[in-house]
């Protein structure tokens, strides 16, 4: 399968099978857009339509049809998708990560908030340090022979229980050595809690950290208002520049949302690296399709309107020397990527990668906390539900028949389960209006790739 672009100034091929991404001329483009496999390998170029030589000339014709065949006789062209051959090695895995939801708190009242603002759709509760023992405990007996395993504090706000993070985090390293493995924890924080100890704690300890913030002050105090009503801006963005002043180069990105409000959301991430950050994602709004800051089919025009905007913003700033930033949307490795399994199977939901509750329980993500129907087990009990599991294991790219045919699977791996699960009420049946914005996203990245090499 090959699929074929332009974006930037640039004419582009994607080999699917192979993953090889082709920067062409606009004659070997047409010439591509012109005939098939079948017609290439017949190395008859009386199937080339004659009006390319009338456009382009007999010998440059001829010339990209012999190199467009040497880039199929090496299987960089029309390669075969033999990523079937993995199949058997698609069940369940042994856990490897663990999302505890440290608060079903918070202290801002985020009017797109998945987690009902913080309660999840029950009770507002902290996190004993039991339950997160216990979880620490589970996830070494579950984890096989994986030696690197990865503990994200999530809430609502986890510093909201800071203490309890900070009780997590020596149990775990007290303990490591003892069962060879080696723990690296995340963090995602609304920046209200933070404060010079608490700073210093995350920059020792948190291998990442993710800071919320939607960009500008209008666009994120509109979404993102404190208890009392007050927008969040003017309060977070300088907690967050302290902690980065100190942070070195440990990870960390800023991650923003977008919603209906802002679809010129590419200057709210000019506005994110004015600030001084330079890790940034602003990602599409996931809520009912009836809230009036849900994305619809119709905004998809503009959205790609504004990723276009920041792909040229970025080739142009990089050509320049002015200033660059990751965009996470735009991270693209075409040489050193996820291997096989990775890009057939994606985040491991259900699988690899499990949620925990204040209360222990146990959920295939932090986006499925608070439906009873997917509800797996407890730290105390372990998983109970292994239908659950296979389900989740089974929920590969080969399981999922819309996906087959599309240029883009091997970079989304069939897209996000609790996303799919929301929209269309399977975990195998992929969100139409996310796979959009997800080629967009694609196109745009591999373009800036190309950017890259001239």
């Amino acid at each position: 399968m090959i699929h074929l672009f332009k974006r930037a100034g640039f004419f582009l091929a994607l080999d699917v099978g192979s993953g090889a991404v082709h920067v062409l001329d606009e004659p070997a483009y047409r010439l591509l857009e012109s005939i098939d496999e079948a017609a290439l390998r017949s190395r008859d170029k009386k199937v080339v339509p004659a009006n390319l030589y009338d456009n382009f000339g007999q010998d440059t014709v001829d010339n990209c049809f012999d190199e467009l065949l040497l880039l199929l006789n090496n299987d960089l062209l029309f390669s075969n998708d033999d990523y079937s051959e993995f199949s058997s090695e698609l069940g369940p895995a042994p856990v490897k990560a663990m999302c505890l939801h440290i608060a079903h708190d918070c202290n801002l009242r985020c009017r797109y908030c998945f987690a009902s603002t913080g309660g999840f759709g029950g009770t507002r509760k902290l996190m004993p340090f039991e339950v997160a023992k216990k979880a620490i405990d589970m996830l070494i007996a579950a984890s096989g022979d994986r030696r690197n395993l990865e503990v994200d504090f999530f809430g609502g706000e986890p510093l909201m229980n800071f203490e309890v993070v900070r009780q997590t985090v020596e149990y775990a390293k007290n303990i490591q050595d003892k069962h060879g493995k080696q723990f690296r924890f995340t963090l995602t924080t609304n920046g209200l809690g933070l404060n010079a100890e608490n700073i210093v704690f995350i920059n020792e300890e948190m291998g990442n950290v993710v800071l919320s913030l939607d960009g500008r002050r209008d666009v994120n105090d509109k979404m993102r208002p404190q208890v009392n009503g007050v927008g969040s801006y003017d309060i977070i963005v300088p907690r967050y520049q302290q902690l980065l002043a100190k942070r070195g180069n440990k990870e960390y990105y800023v991650r923003g949302t977008y919603t209906a409000h802002n679809l010129d959301f590419d200057n709210d991430v000019l506005e994110l690296y004015g600030l001084g950050f330079d890790q940034i994602s602003v990602e599409p709004v996931v809520g009912p399709e009836t809230d009036s800051y849900a994305i619809q089919e119709s905004d998809i025009p503009a959205i790609e309107h504004s990723y276009t905007r920041l792909m040229e913003t970025m080739i142009e700033r990089k050509q320049q020397g002015s200033g660059t930033f990751n965009f996470f949307h735009f991270m693209l490795d075409l040489d050193n990527g996820p291997c096989a399994i990775k890009r057939l199977k994606g985040c491991g939901s259900g699988n690899e990668y499990l949620a925990v509750t204040p209360d222990g329980e146990l959920y295939p993500c932090h986006q499925f906390v608070g439906n009873e129907h997917f509800k797996m087990g407890t730290v105390d009990t372990g998983v109970t539900q292994p239908q659950l599991m296979r389900q989740f294991a089974d929920a590969h790219l080969l399981n999922k028949p819309t996906c087959q045919n599309c240029w883009a699977k091997y970079f989304c791996s069939g897209g996000c389960n609790a996303n799919n699960h929301t929209f269309t009420g399977s975990i195998y049946e992929p969100h139409h209006l996310s796979c959009e914005l997800e080629k967009i996203r694609l196109e745009c990245a591999i373009a800036i790739q190309a950017a890259n090499l001239v």
